[in-house]
């Protein structure tokens, strides 16, 4: 498996992000710093990394037959999350890391592509009842999500704090007690690895806990630290690194990254037991095996986060 350092992915994918991406991290402009920086390559780079992708004739083929006649996939996705899944400047393509896999699944299917723009927290149950196909929105596979989803491995991320530039309140990993930080809805930061943390760092301790603020999404967290209604972000270090690097002298990113005693794999997501399961492995390990997959981490910063096999966990 490829190295996934926090200062790898600075150096791997900080650098690209600084020099290709474009600032989002406010949706529809929210934040007076959050949309301050822009750089257009980006944003009007809406090409399909899916075109001219040869179909994969043996994922094809554990396709059901539902699904061919069928001849549509539908994913979800909550498209607030830089840089792995958001909207473009026009405020309706979808663009990122995840969008990218997405259509390569499609494709190596041979199938075309619905996309469905929902909150977080409701993918899962969308997935659950029927309204959705699958999911590539950097989710992890916990064990609370493996009893509904069948999931599969396609990159691997740590997570971080970010805080005022400069850290001007001194927080660390080890230190965080009585701070308010804030995590993302339905996220594992929010459900598992805060909670964890305060534990460990703080209560265990006789410290006071961290007070978690939830929030929905990592764009309004990080207005709202700009804003300084909370101390400090906790998410995916890829995102923060990349919001940090748009926009200079506002965030700064903690290191090394937070230690969560657990590994950072995300997956692909669908319905426990789908008929589609088999298939959608094949077509991401056909992608995995793809220039188009090293494209697309380079391009969206995310290099070191890449990983050569693709596992049904």
């Amino acid at each position: 498996m490829r190295a996934k350092s926090r200062a790898q992915i600075v150096a791997a994918g900080g650098l690209t992000v600084l020099l290709a991406l474009t600032a989002c991290s406010a949706a529809s402009g929210e934040g007076a710093n959050a949309s301050s920086q822009k750089n257009t390559a980006i944003t009007a780079d809406t090409t399909d990394i899916s075109e001219g992708v040869k179909p994969d004739e043996e994922a094809i083929a554990l396709l059901p037959e539902s699904v061919k006649e069928k001849g549509t996939l539908t994913v979800a996705m909550d498209l607030h999350y830089p840089p792995t899944t958001f909207l473009a400047e026009d405020n309706a393509t979808p663009i990122g890391l995840n969008p990218d896999i997405a259509r390569l699944i499609a494709k190596k299917l041979d199938l075309d592509l619905k996309f469905e723009n929902t909150g977080f927290d409701t993918i899962i149950p969308g997935i659950d009842g029927g309204r959705y196909d699958f999911t590539v929105t950097t989710m992890s596979p916990t064990p609370e999500r493996l009893e509904v989803l069948d999931m599969v491995n396609y990159l691997s991320v740590g997570v971080s704090v970010a805080v005022s530039h400069g850290n001007p309140l001194d927080i660390s990993n080890d230190d965080m007690c009585g701070r308010n930080i804030a995590v993302t809805k339905g996220s594992n930061a929010q459900l598992v690895h805060l909670p964890n943390i305060s534990e460990w760092t703080c209560e265990s301790k006789g410290k006071p806990a961290i007070n978690g603020v939830t929030l929905p999404n990592v764009q309004e967290a990080l207005t709202q630290l700009v804003s300084k209604r909370v101390d400090g972000v906790f998410y995916d270090t890829p995102a923060l690194v990349w919001a940090a690097t748009q926009q200079p002298n506002t965030f700064t990113v903690l290191e090394p990254q937070v230690d969560t005693r657990t590994t950072h794999t995300q997956a692909v997501g669908l319905k426990k037991g789908s008929e589609l399961t088999p298939a959608v492995l094949a077509a991401v390990q056909s992608i995995l095996d793809s220039p188009e997959y090293e494209e697309s981490l380079e391009k969206w910063g995310l290099t070191a986060a890449a990983i050569d096999t693709a596992s049904l966990n």
